[in-house]
């Protein structure tokens, strides 16, 4: 099963990522086996404070209402959420999609300040919309109001798995590499940076342009920057368990479940502490045997929202153990979810941080709002490195599958087709 991202958006992202491989070179993305994606019979179910609900809220739900409103308010600007995927805040094909999120938020330009706005919305429904702001790993008052129509835009479009897992996608993307004429070097640790020359353990490679999919930190180290110790506010990390199933979850057990805490700003101010939640939102993410992965046995992911401290933990540590009893209860089970665990790993934000941010933190330092958007720091390119460029979740936060990729293509704008 996949340790990583557990579902695709925006499936448009990827026909256009594919079409400009296409354009750029000799190679056709056909020549290689073609993904094939399921799509999802809801975005998830959600618990909160005795509230369940499925997104789209479903016809008879008290919020059912207020969440048809919600929607129809953001269906003209779903178009425009894939559009700035793949378009930088400054081209000219983002403007009209930037006017038509104006009209919906105005001033309100924080997901908290927009949310808030929203006095015919019942809270919990509120909560609900602004818990997907963690998906850049801050607050709502952190990110922009964005992050509210996320929720909308998934609703209508749905939400899609590749038959075999998301782990399809790197592994295709390889083979248009490799199809393309590219060489992929593994297990080579990076020594140095600097422009025309990339140096590793093994040997130099030259290169007219480097693309980094780097945190920033670890980049500027290979750059030739000094260490330095880890300061200032950072995203959040996540102790995210694996775990193979003696037996399935009851048969009502959606693929994707989100467990909410009762509390979410009390989740929101520990985070930016850096201190454990006394309750934290977490996925619960169900393959049954067969259903997606060719697994014999079912599998899930219980992926816990953490504290960037660089720490390690397992399933008996206090506040995990803690939260693993809330979410088996809140889900109805019978027992804590671990005792049908026949094996299992616990990737923590000391792992994290040992493959990219420090600390663990999944989406690297916090930047203030107004370096949102066409003024995020670091840029996709720079003019001082114009032989530099960086595309991956440290310059495009949040989004998942479709922003890295996404991310890629705006970086790489200028690229011409090869003759």
């Amino acid at each position: 099963m996949d340790t990583g991202p557990a579902l695709v958006t925006f499936p448009e992202v990827w026909q256009q990522f594919l079409d400009t491989y296409d354009r750029l070179g000799k190679a056709r993305h056909r020549d290689v086996p073609a993904i094939e994606f399921t799509k999802l019979n809801e975005v998830g179910r959600y618990f909160y404070k005795g509230h369940e609900t499925v997104l789209p809220v479903e016809e008879g739900h008290e919020w059912f209402e207020a969440w048809t409103r919600f929607r129809k308010q953001h269906d003209e600007i779903t178009s425009s959420i894939s559009t700035l995927l793949t378009a930088h805040s400054m081209d000219p094909r983002a403007l009209p999609a930037l006017g038509k999120m104006l009209k919906v938020y105005g001033t309100r330009l924080t997901t908290q300040s927009y949310i808030k706005s929203l006095k015919w919305m019942p809270q919990g429904l509120r909560e609900v919309i602004a818990i997907h702001t963690l998906n850049a790993g801050v607050s709502p008052k952190k990110t922009l109001a964005i992050y509210a129509s996320m929720t909308a835009a998934m609703a209508s479009e749905g939400i899609s798995v590749p038959v075999g897992g998301v782990n399809e996608i790197p592994q295709t993307i390889a083979k248009l590499a490799v199809a393309a004429g590219a060489t992929i070097k593994l297990n080579e640790r990076v020594l140095g940076v600097r422009k025309g020359l990339v140096v590793t353990e093994a040997g130099e490679y030259q290169a007219d342009v480097i693309v980094s999919s780097l945190d920033p930190e670890v980049l500027g180290v290979l750059l030739g920057q000094k260490p330095k110790k880890p300061t200032g506010s950072r995203s959040c990390s996540g102790v995210a368990i694996y775990a193979v199933l003696k037996q399935p979850l009851p048969a009502s057990t959606v693929t994707h479940s989100v467990i909410m805490p009762d509390e979410p700003d009390e989740l929101y101010a520990a985070l930016e502490a850096a201190v454990p939640p006394k309750q934290t939102m977490a996925f619960v993410n169900y393959y049954k045997a067969g259903e997606v992965y060719p697994n014999e046995k079912p599998t899930v992911a219980v992926l816990l929202t953490a504290p960037a401290d660089g720490k390690t933990y397992d399933i008996n540590s206090p506040w995990v153990r803690s939260e693993i009893n809330r979410i088996s209860r809140v889900m109805g089970l019978d027992a804590p979810i671990d005792e049908l665990f026949e094996d299992h790993l616990v990737l923590t934000p000391e792992y994290f941080g040992e493959w990219g941010s420090a600390l663990g933190a999944l989406y690297g330092k916090t930047h203030p709002l107004w370096q949102s958007g066409p003024f995020h720091n670091p840029q996709y390119r720079s003019i001082f490195r114009p032989w530099l460029r960086r595309v991956g979740a440290s310059v495009h936060p949040g989004g998942g599958i479709p922003a890295v990729l996404g991310g890629t293509l705006i970086s790489l704008r200028d690229l011409k087709p090869t003759t």
